[in-house]
């Protein structure tokens, strides 16, 4: 199929950027690096009157790190995460589940933060977000804010960004010391959106053995990724080991409400789900055991 009739603007700067936006509001959609809008435009589920092409702007990429935080800016392809140092160091549960997202085209292509922007339900950059209590800066004419992760992604394919708003930047928490991380997911195919995804965030308590803090994040049972709070709190306080990762796999598969569609059933996602947690979690224990954030 070929997309509607659009105009196409492509601004130098993010200020004209802006500028471009608040004239025109709900009638334009950013282009960053269009591995969902350019499907969504040629199977007409994406109707704007404007493109305004983010790609000319070399502002809005780059990864640094500031002030205990990993801000990789929002044109930033996901190929450049998967490949940073940076990232790999200090926030090795990104580094992890970056080469989940779709194949190596797509990861050259894509954007960190198209990828949230879009707030696909089944996608890994959010979910991750999400376990690492990360937060998006969102710009306008009308200023700065920085919104946490929990708060940013509404529902299925709706965020707390307002039609006015590009994302310049997405904020991952650096883990400190005697901490862990492990992403695991099921596909149908690798490549594929994720079935079902988790993230895993253990910290330890300084006998190496008590879990200090526990975060758990799953993408593709719900309509935005959703941390399992109620599994976390059955593990603070608890000794790591297989008794713990199953009393929080019980609790996932309490807590959560998948959906059932043409790919799996509810039933089927809230199983994987517990398994998924419960090997996550001994993942990210070994890891925090090791003495680093990993």
């Amino acid at each position: 199929m070929k997309p509607p009739r659009f105009r196409y603007h492509a601004p130098e700067s993010l200020d004209e950027a802006l500028a471009v936006l608040a004239e025109t509001g709900d009638e334009a959609k950013p282009l960053a690096g269009g591995q969902s809008l350019i499907p969504m435009l040629n199977m007409r589920l994406a109707r704007p009157s404007l493109l305004i092409d983010l790609n000319g702007l070399s502002e809005l990429a780059g990864i640094e790190l500031r002030d205990g935080v990993l801000v990789v800016r929002a044109m930033t392809r996901h190929r450049a995460v998967e490949r940073s140092p940076l990232v790999a160091e200090h926030v090795p549960l990104l580094a992890e589940a970056i080469p989940w997202v779709g194949h190596l085209p797509i990861r050259t292509q894509g954007t960190i933060g198209g990828s949230v922007a879009h707030a696909d339900p089944a996608a890994e950059v959010p979910g991750v977000l999400v376990a690492l209590d990360g937060a998006v800066r969102l710009a306008s004419r009308r200023g700065e804010r920085l919104v946490p992760a929990d708060e940013f992604f509404l529902d299925l394919l709706t965020t707390a960004a307002e039609p006015d708003e590009l994302v310049t930047e997405v904020h991952f928490p650096l883990l400190g010391p005697r901490s862990g991380s492990a992403w695991l997911e099921i596909a149908r195919r690798h490549g594929d959106y994720a079935l079902v995804g988790a993230g895993a965030v253990l910290v330890l308590a300084e006998d190496g053995r008590t879990i200090q803090d526990a975060r758990l994040s799953f993408i593709g049972v719900a309509g935005r990724p959703v941390r399992a709070r109620g599994a976390e709190a059955i593990l603070r306080g608890q000794s790591i080991g297989e008794e713990a990762w199953k009393a929080a796999a019980a609790a996932v598969r309490e807590e959560l409400d998948p959906p059932s569609d043409l790919h799996a059933s509810a039933q089927y996602r809230r199983s994987v789900a517990g398994v998924l947690a419960e090997r996550a979690l001994a993942i990210a224990a070994a890891r925090a055991q090791g003495g680093v954030a990993a």
